[in-house]
């Protein structure tokens, strides 16, 4: 076995990977899960979703991919999904963590002045006036979630797209590692799909676009989100089903139509057989539930 194929996937650390709500997102400390690192978080990654992480006390180290920090606070980083990162801070240390899904990303990334397809990791002093105000936005965050939950989506998203670009005015991207070129060919496909999936692209148009090999593009997206292509493009098509039934008021006829399915009915068995019901019974069921976001249990 590969050393890729030996990092742990996880959802939020100690929890195992899932899939994500449209529009996820989740907040809390390094030190709410102590008692499962006990400040030796080993290295691992998220495939669905990245993070902002704030370290406000103490210090320590921190890995992403094969480049490490000695850091203290205030420190800042953003880490996309399925980039590989890790730390070791004693139990002094803590810091605000802000877990958002890669639908969300999408959505704040043209109105943010950082990438949000490479990681950030930037320090800073505590008396300088702008890491105060990156320190006051974070556990605002913090707060508004603790109170408020999903309820508060359009407040926090607010917030996060301020961090981001505050971030890019404090260093951006700055001497960061690299993605792996397996990393790098999978988010590059990734990218190709979220433009292209509505044409109903064969996967050699996918091929060709990117200058590589079917073995190769397959064995990227395999090792990196753990599908084929073929089932990417289908999970692409079904993420776009899941907000047009959650945000929009359109029929599903029509949302069917907008996601490349002519036939409603094979719409409907397209739904059901990845999500367990219906469109039309998936929607009422989340719309009852309230704005998506918030998991009790993570």
């Amino acid at each position: 076995m590969s050393l890729k194929n030996e990092i742990p996937n996880f959802f939020v650390y100690g929890e195992p990977s899932r899939a994500l709500d449209v529009g996820f997102l989740h907040v809390e400390t390094v030190m709410d899960r102590k008692t499962l690192h006990f400040g030796h978080v080993a290295s691992h990654k998220h495939p669905s979703m990245g993070q902002i992480t704030y370290w406000y006390k103490g210090g320590g180290h921190y890995r992403i991919e094969d480049r490490t920090w000695n850091f203290s606070a205030p420190t800042i980083s953003f880490v996309p999904s399925n980039i590989i990162h890790g730390f070791e801070v004693d139990d002094q240390s803590d810091a605000i963590v802000v877990s958002i899904s890669d639908d969300t990303l999408k959505a704040l990334a043209p109105q943010v002045d950082v990438s949000l397809d490479m990681p950030t990791f930037l320090t800073g002093r505590p008396e300088d006036p702008s890491w105060q105000k990156l320190g006051v936005l974070l556990e605002m965050i913090s707060v508004e979630y603790r109170e408020r939950g999903g309820q508060s989506e359009k407040v926090m998203l607010g917030l996060i797209g301020v961090v981001l670009s505050l971030m890019s005015r404090l260093g951006g991207s700055a001497a960061l590692p690299s993605a792996s070129p397996m990393v790098t060919l999978a988010l590059s496909l990734r990218s190709a799909v979220d433009r292209h999936y509505k044409s109903d692209w064969p996967v050699g148009r996918y091929v060709e676009l990117l200058a590589t090999t079917p073995h190769l593009l397959d064995k990227a997206c395999r090792e990196v989100f753990g599908l084929t292509v073929k089932e990417m493009l289908l999970e692409r098509r079904l993420l776009e089903a899941k907000r047009l039934l959650m945000f929009t008021i359109r029929s599903v006829e029509d949302i069917g139509r907008e996601v490349g399915f002519e036939d409603p009915a094979y719409f409907s068995r397209f739904f059901r057989k990845r999500m367990g019901e219906a469109p039309a019974a998936w929607r009422r069921r989340n719309l009852e539930r309230g704005p998506a976001g918030r998991d009790d249990e993570a």
